[in-house]
């Protein structure tokens, strides 16, 4: 399988990217090939300006560029995952934009829906999995995404995944950060791994 792995984090050597190439790693030693779409890194404009806003009465829109190029960099994919801090309850303003820019009316949703059969989200979280499920953010995150995104652009397999903590006492710690960066460079290893066998 073919797997565009999207990462949202303006820093290089942040948790999020050291998760995302532990994930890469996993899916190519599964036997996947990867494809990395690094926002940040590429300078992705993630602002939507008129030419990439649909016009609602046409029945083929015309794009910028840079939109058909990330259309057909999806095209070339049989599924996608997602990496990204979880801030404010939601993915980054930059992973919002890239979606607000590229997965536009007719290509994603309208007379077309995605040809993707798949679609992981994983979220770093400075909060424990405690705080989240006591008001429900952990489902709304997850309604959001694989409902509100995935379901909508016809993406029939999708999937939530939050690695927690993130900002907790172990992982500001220094002794105990080499423990805790582990453990979830593991998970995201495993991620990659068992990417195939989820539906």
């Amino acid at each position: 399988m073919n797997v565009l792995t999207i990462v949202s984090h303006p820093r290089k050597d942040s948790l999020t990217s050291k998760v995302a190439l532990e994930f890469i790693k996993g899916l190519e030693d599964a036997g996947h090939k990867v494809e990395l779409f690094d926002l940040y890194q590429e300078e992705f404009d993630p602002l939507v300006r008129e030419k990439d806003e649909p016009d609602w009465k046409s029945e083929k829109n015309i794009y910028s560029s840079v939109v058909h190029k990330e259309m057909e960099r999806m095209n070339r994919n049989d599924a996608l995952a997602f990496v990204f801090p979880v801030w404010w309850y939601n993915i980054p303003a930059m992973l919002k934009g890239y979606i607000d820019r590229v997965w536009n009316y007719n290509y994603a949703y309208g007379n077309s829906k995605l040809p993707h059969e798949k679609a992981l989200w994983i979220g770093l979280a400075g909060g424990s999995k405690a705080h989240f499920a006591k008001r429900k953010y952990d489902k709304m995150i997850e309604h959001y995404l694989n409902i509100g995104l995935a379901d909508y652009t016809g993406i029939p397999h999708s999937k939530v995944e939050i690695l927690y903590d993130t900002l907790s006492e172990k992982a500001l710690d220094p002794v105990q950060f080499g423990d805790f960066q582990k453990e979830l460079l593991t998970k995201g290893y495993q991620l990659g791994t068992e990417f195939s066998r989820w539906e």
